[in-house]
């Protein structure tokens, strides 16, 4: 099973709404003593992965803009040979009210330009995704606000640990069982 944590590289993105799938994505890792990421800068993505319920969980983060995603998606795929239904990604989500999680299975990118350059490399969209809600209860310009500082309160009011959760429940328990859980 590949995770992939979406975000943009430079310590300029770090902190904002558009990188919570990354920053999910290396709370988890530290959580569950993952070894070090390592980058793989030819594929363009950084990857770390260790057995968790006995299954291999291989976590990753793409080295390029969120935009340029799919190019670092396809790679991780063809290089652990792995299928896009073997996919699972956590990426921010304007439209859901911020620290709601949504899983999703086979649907469109719902104008997520990361999103959609996955759906693009791979030529499907059959992959689970782990949408998190950033939107902040009223309409924001999408652009300058998915790429604004968010404070240390409003990242871990509970987003991290029950993104955390969710992923450990779809592991041991199924996404289909996960979503019935989670998507409320």
């Amino acid at each position: 099973m590949l995770i992939v944590g979406l975000g943009n590289p430079g310590s300029q993105y770090k902190k904002t709404p558009h990188n919570i799938g990354k920053e999910i994505l290396e709370d988890f890792a530290k959580d569950f003593a993952f070894p070090p990421f390592k980058d793989n800068k030819k594929e363009a993505f950084s990857v770390t992965s260790k057995k968790i319920l006995n299954q291999k969980i291989i976590l990753a983060k793409p080295l390029i803009y969120m935009n340029d995603s799919g190019r670092a998606v396809k790679n991780l795929l063809l290089y652990f040979k792995l299928n896009p239904e073997d996919l699972w990604i956590i990426h921010d989500d304007l439209d859901l009210n911020f620290g709601k999680i949504k899983i999703s299975k086979n649907r469109s990118s719902a104008g997520h330009k990361g999103v959609e350059s996955i759906i693009d490399a791979l030529h499907t969209k059959n992959f689970t995704r782990f949408r998190i809600g950033i939107n902040p209860g009223f309409k924001p310009e999408a652009t300058s606000f998915v790429l604004k500082k968010i404070s240390k309160k409003e990242k871990t009011d509970g987003v991290i640990k029950l993104t955390g959760e969710s992923l450990i429940f779809s592991i041991e328990n199924g996404i289909v069982k996960a979503m019935s859980k989670y998507n409320k």
